[in-house]
C-alpha cells in the first residue's frame, strides 16, 4: 500500500483506529436508534407498563408534565440512552432528591457524591457547565444547602427543554407510544 508522502505508517494506524472507532459509535448509535423502543412496546403488550393514551399526548405538552409522570420520565430516560445523553437526566433526578434532604451530614455527602458524579472534570458522567456555575459549585461543597445546585440543575434542564425534548417528541419512540397507548385504549373500549 502506497501512503502519502505526508502520512508516516504510525499515522495510518491512529488513523485506522479512529475511523474503526467512528464507525463502532455509529453501529451503536444505530442499533439503540432502532431497538430502543422495543423493550417499552413490549412491557406495553405485557401489561406492566400501560400509560392511556391521554398521558402520551399530555408528555407532549411540556418537559415538566413528561417528568412528573414516572412512565414518561422513564421512557424519556430510554430516550437519552439512545442518544448518549442519559447523564443530564441523571443529573436532573439527583438534583431533585438532593433538594428533600434534610440533614446536614447528607447534604454534604450527596453534595460530593453529584460533584464526584456528575460536576468536577473527567467525571464519569461528566455534563455540560460553564466554569463559573461548576466553581460555585466547588466553593458551596464545604457548607452545601438544598439550593448548592440549582443554578446547575436550571441550565441542564434548559438543556434538555431546548434540545433533547423537541427530538424526543418528534422521536420514532414517541411515536410508537402514541401508537401503541391509542391502540391499547381502542382494544379496551371494544
Amino acid at each position: 500500500m502506497a501512503l502519502p508522502h505526508c502520512m508516516t505508517p504510525t499515522d495510518l494506524s491512529a488513523e485506522k483506529k479512529v475511523i474503526k472507532k467512528k464507525t463502532w459509535r455509529n453501529r451503536i448509535r444505530l442499533f439503540l436508534k432502532k431497538n430502543s423502543s422495543q423493550p417499552i412496546l413490549h412491557l406495553m403488550k405485557n401489561g406492566s407498563y400501560r400509560p392511556s393514551a391521554d398521558d402520551v399526548t399530555q408528555w407532549a405538552q411540556s418537559l415538566d408534565r413528561l417528568l412528573s409522570h414516572k412512565q414518561g420520565k422513564t421512557v424519556f430516560c430510554i430516550f437519552l440512552k439512545s442518544e448518549f445523553c442519559e447523564e443530564n437526566i441523571e443529573f436532573w433526578t439527583a438534583c431533585e432528591d438532593f433538594r428533600t434532604l434534610t440533614s446536614h451530614k447528607q447534604l454534604v455527602s450527596k453534595a460530593i457524591s453529584i460533584y464526584e458524579e456528575f460536576i468536577k472534570n473527567e467525571a464519569p458522567k461528566e455534563i455540560n457547565l460553564d466554569f463559573h456555575t461548576k466553581n460555585a459549585i466547588v466553593q458551596s461543597l464545604h457548607d452545601p444547602t438544598a439550593t448548592s445546585f440549582l443554578a446547575a440543575q436550571r441550565k441542564i434542564y434548559s438543556l434538555m427543554e431546548n434540545n433533547s425534548y423537541p427530538r424526543f417528541i418528534h422521536s420514532d419512540l414517541y411515536k410508537e407510544l402514541c401508537a401503541a397507548a391509542r391502540a391499547e385504549g381502542k382494544r379496551i373500549k371494544s
